[in-house]
């Protein structure tokens, strides 16, 4: 019987992938339980187990006050502690056995957080999908998914990124993702042998899922193109990534140490003209072409996004137009600020920028017109004007008059000259 026992376990622990020992320690715990549980028996005791001969031994030590053993250790099995040992090898063993099982998968998956699995789609709702890779199941919740398509359905097989191993009561929980970027950089892992060997290494990647990716890629030989190696012989080897990730674009970008050839090269497929970087603010501002302003700037913004999350620097893009009037009008001043309603008198007041108190329409107007003569200046100076008028045509006037006169005077003289003539004649 102890030679059959043995054999069974030892067949049992081949089956299920677990050490014999192992097994044998599982029955030894589970049989100091039930040993414990039965009356008058010591509280410091253990359970041996022979191997050969499956001889189940309980061994006793006395307590002393501070709770320490002492003494010898004596043999305290119960007369009918093989019934006991029967009766339980059956619970003992399924209880034993599940938990180590539950315990080496969680030791096989902990250490591969940041790992690429393949699963196969078993249960898909609107809260996660399950997928069986093998010993246990992961969890791909809803919000680590992108529209799978066809590959969603049951059966299928997917690959995904390892985020987070979980260790519950019913065993390690796996949570995977689709949209993590570091799917994109196993995927190219896998179908890239430089970049396996180390030889091209990937320094950045930015990625809305499901749209659009952008990857950097450095190579360590000089020999060795990066972006070629990455796109394959006429595209296979990006076509298998972009395969798996169900049509999504992915744009290879050759990395620079220099910002300014790094960030022009970001914005591909768009060709920028210029880049201006302030180091200050950590912002490039980016001239294109006219023609080119809305494939650099992408749907929704889309393809700057990613340029400013691949070089790390906040893209500021512009047209050769947009340069050019933003030139032509950098001398004029002009007010920062909005127009505003007063919500007590309801009149419209002016509020500056800068959160200096509001203004009436009337201090605006008089603020803007500094530099300029005042109204009353203005009066005054046409009230001259009028009086200069004035002296003038009273000037005008008298010469006139004297004029007037003097015309008078010479006919009355030659009225008189003329009479004087007529009576000489007579």
């Amino acid at each position: 019987m102890s030679n059959e026992m043995t054999e069974a376990l030892h067949a049992l622990a081949e089956d299920r992938g677990i050490s014999i020992e192992k097994l044998f320690g599982i029955m030894a715990n589970a049989l100091e339980s039930a040993y414990k549980r039965m009356p008058e028996s010591y509280e410091y005791a253990w359970v041996t187990i022979e191997p050969t001969s499956f001889d189940i031994r309980v061994f006793a030590q006395e307590l002393d006050e501070d709770g320490e053993p002492y003494g010898p250790e004596m043999d305290v099995t119960p007369d009918s502690f093989g019934r006991i040992a029967a009766q339980t090898t059956k619970q003992i063993l399924t209880q034993g056995i599940r938990e180590v099982e539950r315990e080496m998968k969680y030791e096989e998956y902990a250490g591969r957080e940041g790992d690429i699995v393949t699963g196969i789609v078993q249960q898909t709702d609107s809260r996660y999908t399950l997928l069986d890779l093998g010993r246990v199941e992961a969890l791909l919740p809803q919000a680590e998914q992108v529209s799978m398509g066809p590959r969603s359905e049951g059966g299928n097989r997917v690959k995904a990124y390892i985020v987070e191993v979980r260790r519950t009561a019913k065993g390690p929980q796996i949570v995977v993702s689709r949209t993590h970027p570091g799917l994109i950089k196993r995927l190219f892992e896998l179908e890239v042998p430089e970049i396996a060997d180390g030889v091209v290494e990937i320094k950045a990647c930015a990625r809305e899922p499901g749209h659009r990716t952008k990857i950097s890629v450095w190579s360590n030989d000089p020999n060795v193109d990066p972006v070629g190696a990455c796109v394959g012989a006429r595209g296979s080897r990006v076509r298998m990534v972009v395969n798996e990730l169900n049509g999504e674009k992915v744009d290879i970008i050759p990395y620079s140490e220099d910002s300014y050839d790094f960030v022009a090269k970001a914005l591909s497929p768009a060709k920028v003209k210029e880049v201006r970087l302030d180091y200050d603010t950590g912002t490039a501002e980016v001239i294109v072409p006219d023609f080119q302003l809305s494939l650099a700037i992408g749907k929704e913004g889309q393809n700057a996004r990613l340029a400013h999350r691949l070089t790390g620097w906040r893209i500021d893009i512009k047209s050769e137009t947009q340069l050019a009037e933003e030139a032509a009008y950098a001398s004029e001043e002009w007010a920062e600020g909005e127009w505003i309603v007063d919500p007590e008198s309801g009149e419209q007041m002016w509020q500056p920028a800068d959160g200096s108190p509001a203004i009436s329409a009337e201090q605006w107007n008089a603020q803007a017109g500094e530099g300029t003569e005042s109204p009353s200046e203005d009066a005054e100076a046409s009230d001259d004007d009028s009086t200069a008028g004035d002296s003038v045509d009273d000037r005008v006037a008298e010469a006139d008059d004297s004029a007037d006169d003097s015309s008078d005077d010479g006919s009355d003289a030659e009225d008189s000259k003329a009479a004087d003539a007529s009576d000489e004649e007579e």
